[in-house]
C-alpha cells in the first residue's frame, strides 16, 4: 500500500511565481517516529494559492521547489518504526504544525498555535522549506496523525484542518449561543465559521461577501441573511454582537468594525498583509469594541472530527469542486476565482 521508500511518488510542486508542476518526487525515508501515509484527498488553501500566484505567502518567500499542501487526509501505509501513532491501515487526518519555542520569546503553554518558531507543512517560512503533503505518499510524524472516528470517511474528513481554524476563531468569540453574528468574507474559512456558528446555536448569522457564489454557500451552511459587500449601509446597520472578520483585507476589517454593535467582539481570523493597515480605530475605541486575533488552531481538530462524525458539524456545501491530482493546474485556477468556487479538493 503506497510506494516503497526510496522510489518516487506524484506530487504538486511550486517552483516559483506562476510555476506549478505535477511531477514525480522521491518518497522520503521515514524517521523512527514517522509513518508513511497514503494521501487520499487534499484541500487547496489560500497559502497554496499565494505560493503559486506570488511566489510567497506573506513574508514566507519561496526560494526552492516545495511540495504544497497541508489540508490532507489519508491512510497509514506503514506505521512508525518506534511504535508510536496509528497502525497500518488506519485512516487519519493530519495536524500540520510542529510548535517550536524561540529563546527569549514568551507564549502561553496551553496555546501551541502561538509558538514563535513553528514549522507547518508546505511552508517557506524557513529554509530549507518544510515540504507539504500534496503527494500520493508522504512521511509524517506520528504526532501529527489523528485517527478518524468510526464511520467518518476520508472524503468527509478532508475539511478537518480548515474547519479547526474556523472552530478556533469562533471559540475566540466566546459564548455565541443566542447572539447575532456578522461574518465578513465567506471564502472557505468564513463559510466554515458559519457552519461552526450554526452548530454553536447563534441566533442569527449575517454573511457578507463580494460575490454571490460564496454567499450561496453561506446560506447552505446556515447564514440567515446575506449582503453583498458593496452594500456598505446594510452592513453597518447589522450591529452584531459578534463579528468574524475572515476577508483578510483592510476594507473587510473596516466593515467588521462598522457592523459591530457597541461593546461587541470582533474576531480577526483573515490574515491581513504584513505592515500597517488602515482601519477606523476611533470607532473601535468609542464603541468599546474588543478586537481579538485568531491564528490557526490549538487542538480543536479533535473536536471538529467528533462533530463531523456525529453529524452536528455540517460542512458539505463548502466543497464546490474536486479534481484528480494530475489536474492540479486546473484545480488551482478554479480555486483562485472566488466568484465560482468554494473549497477545491485534489483527489490523490
Amino acid at each position: 500500500m503506497g510506494e516503497p521508500a526510496g522510489e518516487t511518488t506524484l506530487a504538486v510542486v511550486a517552483h516559483g511565481k506562476g510555476d506549478l508542476h505535477v511531477e514525480q518526487v522521491g518518497v522520503p525515508v521515514p524517521a523512527a517516529g514517522e509513518a508513511l501515509v497514503r494521501i487520499a484527498y487534499g484541500g487547496i488553501c489560500g497559502s497554496d494559492l499565494h505560493y503559486w500566484s506570488h511566489g510567497a505567502a506573506g513574508e514566507s518567500i519561496l526560494h526552492d521547489p516545495m511540495v504544497l499542501g497541508h489540508e490532507i487526509v489519508g491512510t497509514v501505509a506503514r506505521a512508525a518504526a518506534d511504535g508510536s501513532g496509528p497502525v497500518a491501515g488506519t485512516p487519519v487526518a493530519v495536524y500540520p504544525a510542529t510548535p517550536l519555542p524561540v529563546e527569549g520569546i514568551r507564549y502561553p503553554a496551553g496555546r501551541p498555535n502561538l509558538a514563535p518558531g513553528p514549522t507547518y507543512l508546505g511552508s517557506a517560512a524557513r529554509r530549507p522549506h518544510t515540504q507539504g503533503a500534496f503527494a500520493r505518499t508522504v512521511a509524517l510524524s506520528s504526532r501529527m496523525l489523528r485517527a478518524l472516528p468510526h464511520g467518518l470517511s476520508l472524503r468527509d474528513a478532508v475539511l478537518a484542518e480548515p474547519a479547526a481554524v474556523a472552530w478556533h476563531a469562533v471559540s475566540r468569540a466566546g459564548q455565541v449561543a443566542g447572539k447575532s453574528v456578522l461574518v465578513i468574507g465567506t471564502g472557505p474559512i468564513g463559510a466554515l465559521a458559519i457552519a461552526v456558528l450554526t452548530r454553536a446555536g447563534a441566533a442569527s448569522i449575517t454573511a457578507v461577501d463580494m460575490h454571490e457564489k460564496p454567499l450561496a454557500i453561506a446560506r447552505a451552511l446556515g447564514a440567515t441573511r446575506t449582503i453583498l459587500a458593496t452594500e456598505a449601509g446594510q452592513v453597518e446597520a447589522v450591529q452584531a454582537d459578534v463579528v468574524i472578520e475572515s476577508s483578510g483585507s483592510h476594507r473587510g476589517l473596516a466593515s467588521a468594525i462598522r457592523g459591530a454593535a457597541r461593546g461587541a467582539r470582533v474576531v480577526m481570523v483573515g490574515l491581513l498583509p504584513s505592515g500597517e493597515q488602515p482601519a477606523p480605530m476611533s470607532l473601535a475605541i468609542t464603541r468599546e469594541l474588543e478586537l481579538v486575533g485568531s491564528f490557526r488552531f490549538a487542538d480543536e481538530i479533535d473536536e471538529v472530527l467528533a462533530g463531523l462524525a456525529d453529524g452536528t458539524l455540517f460542512v458539505g456545501p463548502a466543497v464546490t469542486h474536486e479534481f484528480d491530482a494530475e489536474e492540479a493546474l486546473d484545480a488551482f485556477a478554479i480555486a483562485r476565482d472566488a466568484s465560482v468556487s468554494g473549497k477545491v479538493l485534489l483527489r490523490f
